[in-house]
């Protein structure tokens, strides 16, 4: 017992322990989580604009339409200015209730009737009811505005802050989406993050590496409404979710155990 007494740990020993545990747990390979890696500095030649955003069933849309005369262009702003609605409650904006297509693909208009929108640009739209309202006589050189009042996306999965994104200028970016989402955390697979979007009856699921610099010129740089972004967490995510219930009472018991021990050679 005396020869034990004389080796005495150092009353710090556990501490050093955990830290060195944390260190060793917290190494990681920088490059994987690093945007665009292999990416040098130079001008990219880019074709891939913000796509057109094509009009769908339910959308929302606001329809403006102004000439010379303002009393008879306000018969066509009705539906834009009567039956506010508010789209979004956390923030209290009021947006004007507008078009809303119907499963038929349709809208009805002032004066017009029903018009089929569906697969329609904004700019087609625009270009169908000037000319309309100007072959009709109705109105004498109408100017006409198109906008969707629910673009929005979907960003989940591991971001600092999964939500729904409304889009007020209707372009967007998948990077612009990830930082007002709060940007990737450590854990998420910059790698392989998943896209999912709907066209024409279609659901394309489209997977992207983010430490890739092809992605810059990809079609998929820019996003369409509707669309949804999903990181998946990475291996040392799942691991650590799944072992921190069942590790947890040991650690507490080995340390309960190293403190005893510590204890009992310090005296």
């Amino acid at each position: 017992m005396t020869h034990l007494h004389k080796q005495k740990l150092p009353r710090f020993f556990p501490v050093v322990l955990i830290l060195l545990l944390v260190v060793a747990n917290g190494c990681v390979n920088t490059r994987k989580a690093t945007y665009f890696a292999e990416q040098q500095d130079e001008i990219l030649n880019v074709s891939n604009a913000a796509p057109a955003t094509t009009i769908t069933e339910n959308d929302l849309l606001s329809i403006t339409v102004s000439s010379l005369s303002n009393d008879a262009s306000a018969i066509f702003n009705a539906s834009n200015n009567a039956g506010m609605a508010t789209l979004n409650q956390t923030e209290n904006v009021l947006q004007p209730s507008g078009y809303l297509v119907n499963k038929d693909g349709d809208i009805k208009f002032p004066f017009l009737g029903k018009l089929k929108v569906a697969g329609m640009s904004e700019m087609q739209l625009e270009e169908m009811i000037t000319k309309t309202l100007s072959d009709k006589k109705l109105l004498l050189d109408p100017i006409v505005t198109v906008r969707h009042l629910n673009f929005k996306v979907t960003v989940l999965g591991e971001v600092s802050h999964p939500s729904v994104l409304k889009i007020a200028s209707e372009k967007i970016s998948l990077l612009e989406a990830l930082g007002l989402a709060g940007d990737l955390t450590i854990y998420a697979k910059r790698d392989n993050i998943l896209l999912i979007r709907e066209e024409k009856n279609t659901r394309i699921v489209q997977r992207i590496n983010l430490n890739e610099s092809s992605f810059l010129t990809s079609p998929y740089y820019y996003l369409k409404s509707n669309d949804i972004i999903y990181a998946e967490p990475n291996k040392a995510k799942l691991s650590s979710t799944g072992r921190t219930q069942q590790m947890l009472p040991i650690i507490l018991g080995s340390l309960t155990f190293l403190a005893i021990i510590v204890d009992r050679f310090g005296r």
